[in-house]
């Protein structure tokens, strides 16, 4: 393509970018403590420096991948304590944005919230495990956005990779279907309107996955 982009539209070039090499890492292509070459990615994607630099900025703000003067770009390992230290304090926050939210969650919202579990739904029918990582994180994040609380948003968003590889770890446990499924009571939760009940539905959310993902056989 004369533009340098390979086929990727030039105003969404970095989105797309960090996506693509995001799906890669969850998918284990790119695997934990793996070297991530900017020359390799602008040659398979066909794109100049820039946007790789920018889109690989952005996956070492989501805590994915780490930099190194002299040694490039890594994959972040997040190690067994991170995620043990991890789960019940996003087990916390996620109470606290469904007890908020809940009295306030309109009509659409709660439609917005199904549409995100019927995509995680035709996700797992195609064993897409990125595209339920996705869906999953968007649920979540809509409940925080309601909340209405930037400083509760800001610290949820800054756990991205932690959540994502926790939700890797649990699936050795269980099934992608089960961790689907396990959205719809907090959202009947929500539509009752119970910030209560809204909140203790997400607190068990997340502990039974932490504790799932860290039981020993």
């Amino acid at each position: 393509m004369a533009d340098g982009t390979g086929g990727l539209a030039r105003a969404v070039l970095r989105e797309q970018l960090r996506e693509r090499l995001l799906a890669r890492i969850l998918d284990g292509e790119f695997a934990p403590g793996e070297r991530i070459v900017e020359s390799h990615v602008m040659k398979e994607y066909g794109v100049s420096q820039a946007p790789v630099r920018e889109a690989l900025r952005d996956l070492e703000a989501m805590r994915f991948v780490e930099s190194f003067p002299h040694r490039g770009v890594r994959v972040r390992l997040v190690s067994e304590r991170e995620l043990a230290e991890m789960y019940p304090v996003r087990a916390a926050l996620e109470e606290v944005a469904g007890r908020a939210a809940a009295p306030v969650v309109t009509a659409e919202t709660l439609e917005r919230l199904n549409d995100e579990i019927e995509a995680m739904r035709a996700a797992t029918r195609d064993d897409d495990v990125h595209a339920v990582l996705v869906h999953d994180a968007r649920f979540h994040e809509i409940i925080f956005e309601t909340a209405d609380n930037a400083l509760l948003l800001d610290v949820w968003r800054s756990l991205h990779a932690e959540i994502r590889a926790l939700v890797t770890y649990t699936r050795v446990r269980v099934g992608l279907t089960e961790i689907v499924e396990s959205h719809v009571p907090i959202l009947q939760a929500l539509r009752h309107r119970d910030p209560a009940l809204a909140g203790k539905e997400m607190r068990h959310h997340i502990e039974h996955f932490g504790e799932l993902a860290f039981a020993r056989s």
